[in-house]
């Protein structure tokens, strides 16, 4: 009888609170577990410094919460990858430095380390709140942990595209969502007043500046509302509006508030490397979208299908005015878009590519 494969995870958030993470690594777990596959889940951060992370000051607390971490790492990459046959690194061993864990774990030991990435994060792109982190991160390291992966797991065409600069065994995962036990509601449109939604994290928040002229004024218009989901909560010119603070128990709960879901970006390089999960989080629950055609949100959003793709203001107001007036379309949208996400974007849909990047390669 041979002997169960074993995987441990490199990951750098607490488990059950970042996104990228929760989505792209904590939900295929039960089909880990059904597939007979023996895992550990090693988190760079502890719950306390990920609480300060992006808080100004706790300067002090930070450090030795990375401290920490950087401990941690040191007994992971020296004694405990031995135990296992694949290493599934997430973005990055370690949160500033060179990496010197992908490269003590894949080229020391020679194991089978699996790289996975859902952003740009060659590309420098940091909140203001760490900008002393800032300075001593190493974007360049992005193409050697390629380089010295047995695969690579990238979110989109883009971030592929670069991967394969640097490894030819690269495989496209997009960011999944668990529509049989988590994005399992449909939103169910009615007459009444409107909601447009936002959900992120609050260093994107910025982006709603691309569009916020036009929701005001689709406010005044129409007297829709405005909800935004968040970990932090922002100044916002809109007078009908309300902030949520994101918390995983309520998050399907409070994404189905919303009937039209928005997604504004810049047009530039970081912004290609994004994996659309807000788009996929709206759709999933029928919620149809409507976004700026950059990166893969050109690949989600089918143009008057699910939602709509727009560039100037007068489009985003054309578009918002649709869905808001015209209900039967606001509801066909969403269930096309549903139907997609379940097709494309579930982790049924996509578990089995998942569980066989851990295979020997021919």
């Amino acid at each position: 009888m041979s002997k169960p494969t074993k995987i441990l995870f490199v990951v750098p958030y607490p488990v059950r609170h970042a996104p990228s993470q929760r989505f792209r690594v904590e939900l295929f777990e039960p089909y880990l577990d059904k597939a007979g596959i023996q895992y550990t889940i090693a988190p760079f951060m502890n719950e306390k410094t990920w609480k300060v992370l992006y808080q100004q000051g706790s300067a002090i607390q930070k450090a030795m919460g990375i401290l920490s971490g950087y401990l941690k790492r040191f007994k992971t990459a020296f004694f405990d990858v031995h135990k296992y046959d694949y290493v599934f690194v997430h973005r990055e061993a370690a949160p500033m430095g060179p990496p010197i864990f992908e490269w003590i774990i894949a080229k020391l030991w020679g194991k089978k380390m699996i790289y996975d990435f859902d952003d740009a994060i060659w590309i420098p792109n940091t909140s203001k709140e760490n900008k002393i982190a800032a300075m001593l991160k190493s974007f360049w390291k992005i193409k050697y942990i390629c380089k010295w992966s047995y695969k690579v797991l990238g979110g989109n065409d883009y971030l592929c595209n670069y991967a394969a600069q640097f490894n030819k065994n690269v495989i496209q995962m997009p960011t999944c969502v668990d529509m049989e036990r988590m994005h399992n509601g449909i939103k169910q449109h009615k007459e009444g007043t409107v909601t447009i939604g936002w959900t992120g994290s609050h260093s994107t928040i910025p982006y709603l500046d691309e569009i916020m002229d036009v929701l005001v004024t689709i406010e005044q218009e129409y007297n829709t509302r405005f909800v935004l989901i968040a970990n932090k909560k922002p100044d916002l010119p809109l007078k009908n509006w309300e902030f949520i603070k994101w918390n995983e128990t309520t998050e399907i709960e409070d994404l189905l508030k919303i009937d039209i879901g928005v997604m504004p970006l810049k047009a530039d390089e970081w912004s290609e490397g994004k994996c659309g999960f807000k788009l996929i989080q709206y759709l999933s629950l029928g919620i149809p979208a409507v976004a700026s055609p950059v990166g893969v949100n050109k690949v989600i959003i089918e143009d008057r299908v699910n939602g709509f793709l727009c560039t100037t203001p007068e489009e985003w107001k054309a578009s918002l005015e649709k869905l808001i007036k015209d209900i039967a379309f606001r509801k066909d949208a969403g269930t096309a878009g549903r139907q997609k996400m379940l097709e494309e974007y579930s982790t049924a849909a996509n578990k089995n590519k998942f569980t066989q990047a851990f295979s020997v390669l021919p």
